[in-house]
């Protein structure tokens, strides 16, 4: 008797936690026998996992959908976009289903109702770690969902609700079958990720027959166990993020902390509701450094929000030349629908965002370049992601994937994407590194 294949297209879009959200799905609808594809014309319907999060990005998730629709003419939308239903239904009334984010069971209930599975065991088998979106030597653990903040620039509690761990247990069974199918790295990621465990009251739970609470810093020495590079993103900076320093000083986790600071006036910050003390932050970076030496700081900011005036600028120009941070990435202020920052006054106008945001970024440049340029002449251990036409290229143990630098290694040798060489730091700009293999390594 022969089967019917029932093709699904995906398109998933956003920030590495709805990546995960993808992964998922696709991880589940291969379970049940669907085939992926890749493209409209070999597809039988097709889900977009949107974002919503800024205006670019809902533009962005209008645009994938409006084409699946001309191409392909049937629809499935999830996302954080897919939370504002009657916007979506609004531009594409004829899209088959609206899901808000983190619902993989609403979207496999409506990929069952519009293309329903003709099940066989024989070719529903799926790789030990699930599908997976990334390349085979990396993967996103993502730990928990939602956000008990309620940052005036962000609409992530409206979207996914407020936090929501996941068993410790569970995220490390998950962790170990990614180890186990040849993930060398984990990223970890959530929404605020050093608040794990907090929603259960740091819940005890099991791994491997041993306890292991719902804990951030338990959870990081557990995952250093695992023998892959581990390490940490959206960490906020609360008082009990100092004990994974040490850990990351002993090699346990990587020595890479993200920390998104968004700004360093205290008008500001308080006016986004963060936590408002700049001087506190670079004491906590002076300290982390006096651990370990070789940490890696990486942190996000915003220019131009609403009430902004050039010397509270001036002041986080101030605070990013003394914190020498390693990594950043800014953005200028774009107002989100239904975020309580809009209701604020004293808007900037987007050219003094704009020039803001230049000034900003070649203050860090000189201090990225400065900063890597100090590397010259150092043997560092490199992931190696893959080659382009000049030899290999990978990461240091200070670079995550996409949105860090690379090193480029002139070499011939054969290495294959995972595995980790030792590589002599002989050249940089101010994003990038260039090195040779180190011989007899």
């Amino acid at each position: 008797m022969s089967r019917t294949l029932h093709n699904v297209g995906f398109v998933s879009l956003g920030c590495p936690k709805a990546l995960v959200d993808s992964e998922q799905i696709i991880t589940r609808l291969r379970a049940e026998g669907y085939t992926i594809q890749p493209d409209y014309q070999s597809s039988d319907v097709v889900v977009i996992n949107t974002c919503g999060f800024i205006e670019d990005a809902v533009e962005e998730s209008l645009s994938a959908i409006g084409e699946a629709l001309d191409e392909n003419g049937k629809v499935i939308v999830t996302g954080c976009l897919g939370a504002k239903q009657g916007l979506v239904e609004k531009h594409f009334p004829d899209v088959l289903a609206v899901t808000g984010p983190h619902a993989a069971d609403e979207v496999m209930q409506a990929i069952h109702e519009h293309l329903p599975p003709d099940h066989d065991p024989m070719t529903s088998l799926i790789p030990p770690g699930g599908i997976k979106l990334t390349p085979r030597h990396y993967a996103y653990l993502k730990i928990s969902e939602g956000c008990n903040h309620r940052c005036t620039f962000c609409i992530i509690p409206a979207l996914r609700g407020d936090l929501d761990s996941r068993p410790a247990g569970e995220v490390m069974h998950e962790a170990e079958s990614l180890v186990q199918a040849g993930v060398r790295e984990l990223l970890v990621i959530s929404q605020d990720t050093s608040a794990y465990g907090v929603d259960t009251r740091y819940r005890s739970d099991f791994w491997n027959g041993r306890p292991i609470r719902t804990r951030f810093a338990d959870l990081a020495a557990a995952l250093g166990e695992l023998g892959a590079w581990v390490r940490l993103h959206y960490v906020y900076p609360y008082p009990h993020v100092d004990e994974v320093i040490p850990m990351m000083a002993e090699g346990t986790i990587l020595p890479y902390l993200d920390v998104p600071l968004q700004h360093a006036s205290h008008d500001i910050l308080k006016a986004m509701k963060r936590p408002a003390n700049a001087e506190n932050v670079l004491r906590r970076i002076e300290s982390w450094r006096n651990v370990c030496p070789d940490i890696t700081l990486r942190s996000t900011f915003i220019v131009g929000f609403p009430g902004e005036t050039e010397q509270h600028f001036e002041e986080l120009l101030d605070f990013i030349q003394v914190a020498q941070l390693d990594r950043v990435g800014a953005f200028a202020y774009s107002p989100v629908e239904g975020a309580v920052a809009n209701e604020l006054g004293g808007a900037v106008p987007e050219e003094i965002k704009q020039d803001r945001l230049q000034r900003f970024m070649a203050v860090q440049e000189e201090i990225s370049a400065q900063k890597l340029a100090q590397r010259i002449g150092q043997v560092e251990d490199v992931i190696i992601d893959g080659r382009d036409e000049e030899g290999l290229v990978g990461r240091t143990r200070g670079d995550a994937p996409e949105i860090d630098g690379v090193v480029f290694i002139d070499s011939e040798l054969n290495y294959q994407p995972g595995e980790i060489v030792k590589a002599r730091i002989t050249d940089s700009s101010a994003h990038d590194l260039w090195g040779t293999i180190e011989p007899n390594t």
